[in-house]
Formats: C-alpha cells, structure tokens, sequence
C-alpha cells in the first residue's frame, strides 16, 4: 500500500476534497487513527503536555520527537507522516534546522516535517524545500510563541494582525511549503486564506473552510483534561471509560474475584505429584492449605 504523499494533498485542495488530519504519538495509536480515515497524521510537539505531562510544548527535545515518530511510522501505512520540529530545533538559523529536519527523514522515516511562524521562517522553509524536504507551515497562534504572544489567544482579529498573518501566508506559499495549518484564526479570515493561497490550509479553530481539519487525538476522546480548547470536539469520553474499567479491575484483584479459572492454567496432575514427596500427607495438607506454593 502507497503512502500518501505531499502531492496528493496539494490534489486534494484541487479537487475540494477536504482532508483529515489528527495526532498520533505512539504505534497502537497511528493505527486506529489511520484506520479511521486520517490522511496525514502528525506527531505534534502537544506530546510533551498530553503524553509526557509537561506544562507547555517548549520543554520537548529532538530526541523526543524522533523516538514517538518512530513508533507512528510504524503503525501506519498509508497516512503521510508528519514530524513536529521542536522548540529551539530551527528557531537558531536554517542550517540547525536543516540538520534536526533530516533527523526527521532519516531516523524516523517521516514524509513531511512542521515547523511554526511566517514571514520569520520562509527562508529556513525554502533552504528545507530546495535540499528535499517537505515542509508544512504553521501560523495564526504558534505555541512555542505562547509566552510572547501572552497566552492561547485568537489570532488576526485586528486589520494590522490580518494583514500580517495574509504576508506570513504568502510567504510560507512562496518559500515552498506545501501546506500551511491555520491555529485559532477567526473563520472569516480563514477563509479568505484559503482562497487565495494555493496550498492547503488545515485548520484547529479556524472554522469549516479551511481545507481541511486537525485535532488533537488526547483532546476529542478526553484522555486530557487538564486545558479544553474551545474548539475540540468531543467525539467519545474514552478517559472515562478508562478510569472505569481500571476502577473495576482494582475492586475485583481486593476482592479475589479475579483472576478466575477462566484466565488461569492448569497442570497436568501427575506431573505435580512428581513434586511432592511420595505419602506425604503433611505435603498434602500444606498445600491445600497454600503454604507450599
């Protein structure tokens, strides 16, 4: 089976065939993700707050990202796999984000890598673009940018910031990327972004046209709790479900009721009379009495 590639998004945003991103951390993850119907799963730097219980994105390391992009690589087969780059992996100049970019397409076998902001990063994008590495933009709210832009925030909502995110788009198209994620930007915007940029546009929290939608797996099945973005969607309380079936398993072992002959094995009758000692009704009486276990 053919992975998808970068080039059948771009067709699908030609087609007006919308396209279906989500997060995967991990192998048993990528595979119901994709079996799902994801297109594209990234492995989002979110991990470090909903996987590995850090307080925002900015603490998670390259080594981080390539050990879990391993893992969805390979519970995937089909999905184009997109690898996050993180904090401080480009943010010091093209030629440390070419390095931690190949890292991405070499270790981890990814399709495709992401990278945050606009005008700031078209030229790593490009110097990234022109040696054969895909690129995903990202604009509107960035995270790694949360202490300077004060917090998770809509973005855009003024003429000048409008404009601004409008020449970080054009930028991001210009520089080569292939698609662009649009984060918390008012829907009106949006979709005038995606009208006029030739690459797709993914949205979280950018309203229903954009080219297509991304989530975070953790938030629409609420296995996180700790921050509910406004725009996630809840599809199923599996966390919930987890605490329950876990909460039932801790009354059942207090309680001796598990495990039951049913997920026990027997032994053959002789075999265990070959270890005790012939006659011995002291063994016997021990035994059934489990004091020789």
């Amino acid at each position: 089976m053919a992975r998808i590639t970068t080039s059948d998004i771009r067709d699908m945003k030609k087609r007006g065939e919308k396209i279906v991103m989500m997060t995967a951390y991990d192998y048993p993850t990528a595979r119901l993700v994709e079996e799902g119907g994801a297109e594209v799963i990234l492995v989002g730097d979110t991990l470090g707050m909903v996987v590995l219980g850090y307080d925002s994105t900015l603490p998670v390391t390259m080594e981080d990202m390539i050990h879990h992009t391993k893992a969805v690589v390979r519970g995937s087969k089909r999905a184009l796999v997109v690898g996050d780059m993180p904090f401080m992996s480009y943010q010091t100049g093209w030629t440390d984000a070419m390095r931690n970019a190949a890292r991405f397409m070499q270790e981890a076998s990814c399709g495709a890598i992401k990278l945050e902001g606009g005008v700031r990063s078209a030229e790593t994008v490009h110097k990234l673009v022109e040696a054969g590495i895909p690129v995903m933009g990202h604009i509107g709210l960035t995270p790694q940018s949360v202490n300077q832009v004060g917090g998770f925030k809509v973005q855009g909502k003024t003429p000048a910031a409008a404009v601004q995110l409008m020449h970080d788009a054009q930028a991001l198209e210009q520089a080569g990327a292939f698609a662009i994620v649009l984060e918390l930007v008012p829907a009106p915007l949006a979709e005038l972004l995606t009208q006029r940029l030739s690459v797709p546009t993914i949205g979280i929290g950018a309203g229903v046209h954009c080219d297509g939608q991304v989530q975070v797996f953790h938030d629409m099945l609420g296995m996180y709790d700790a921050f509910v973005p406004k725009h996630a969607k809840r599809y199923a309380d599996i966390g919930t479900m987890i605490r329950d079936a876990v909460a039932r398993y801790s009354a059942e072992v207090k309680a001796g009721a598990f495990p039951t002959p049913k997920e026990s094995f027997k032994m053959d009758p002789a075999a265990l009379a070959e270890l005790r000692p012939p006659g011995s009704e002291r063994f016997q009486r021990r035994h059934a009495l489990g004091l020789d276990a």
